[in-house]
């Protein structure tokens, strides 16, 4: 038997064609040839993906915010029980001047990824700010460009005068202020609040650029002051949000003390009827189910790479 094919186009708002209402989640379908059955669960679920580094500096210059990892969710998707469906949790970027890849991890859950935040932009390096679920903040050259329905762009700014915010999952990063006393770089883009698992939670926050710029809520945090040293450092957004993290400034190599923060990580939840069970064939992620409410569970998945399946 097939996997059922989902009419979900992906982004932020969207809506599967096939929802059912109400709370018969648990129905079946009839097989071609053998006449044997599929049970259905419908869900809802939140994917974010990892959140973007905060870009390097040195010099006493000053360096972009992280982009916040992509957040999608939507109601009402449909998945078969007894199916494995694979699921990856994006890690958070790292900042280094030599780095390939100015994208974090994404996240996947079955047929939706959630992409990566956009690194900072780098200070007095080539490295320019990624693109990605939220884009990373401008140092030297360009802002980074979110995705449509997942994020914003990160804001712009200067190497030595205030550098951009992250992009978050609810806004666009701060620009830099190079005429404030002192010196101010731009604040994270705010994150996104989300009910699914009860009262509202925000998360996917950007990261603040150096010169203080603050993390936006939802796990984004906040630039290195202007200087060097240690204390020049960007630190890293919050595990299991993928918040930003903040652009760093200060003197030598990008993984000495003017390294941004790295970005948080990604995570997967999801809530379904409490008839059915969910588990983890083969191993491999890291699954929390606290218990039933209201008629559903809520798993949350914060680590790992893996398979998921349903069983009532």
């Amino acid at each position: 038997m097939r996997e059922l094919k989902n009419k979900l186009t992906v982004g932020k708002n969207t809506k599967n064609t096939q929802r059912r209402k109400g709370k018969s989640f648990g129905y079946q379908i009839l097989g071609f040839g053998s006449g044997a059955q599929k049970t259905i669960v419908s869900m809802e679920y939140l994917v974010i993906g990892g959140g973007g580094a905060g870009g390097a500096a040195f010099n006493s210059a000053t360096a972009g915010g992280g982009g916040a990892g992509g957040l999608l969710t939507d109601t009402g998707y449909e998945l078969f029980a007894g199916v494995p469906y694979s699921v990856t949790i994006g890690a958070g970027g790292t900042s280094e001047p030599s780095a390939a890849t100015p994208l974090a991890p994404d996240s996947v859950f079955a047929t939706i990824t959630a992409k990566g935040g956009g690194r900072g932009g780098f200070a007095s390096f080539n490295p320019l700010a990624g693109n990605g679920g939220s884009g990373g903040g401008q140092s030297d050259n360009n802002q980074g460009t979110g995705i449509s329905g997942q994020g914003n762009d990160g804001g712009t700014g200067h190497p030595n005068n205030g550098a951009g915010g992250g992009g978050g999952a609810g806004a666009a990063g701060g620009n830099g202020n190079p005429s404030a006393n002192p010196k101010a770089g731009g604040a994270g883009g705010v994150g996104a609040a989300n009910p699914i698992t009860g009262s509202p939670v925000t998360r996917a926050g950007g990261g603040g650029g150096a010169y203080s710029g603050s993390g936006g809520s939802g796990g984004g945090n906040d630039g290195g002051p202007g200087g060097n040293g240690p204390s020049a450092h960007g630190l890293p957004g919050s595990t299991n949000t993928g918040g930003g993290g903040g652009g760093g400034s200060g003197v030598g190599p990008g993984s000495g003390p003017n390294a941004g923060g790295a970005g948080g990580s990604g995570i997967v939840i999801v809530k379904y009827p409490d008839e059915f069970t969910i588990s983890n064939p083969g191993g491999g992620l890291t699954i929390s189910t606290p218990g039933a409410a209201g008629g559903f569970k809520v798993s949350s998945i914060t680590a790992g790479t893996g398979n998921v399946e349903w069983s009532k």
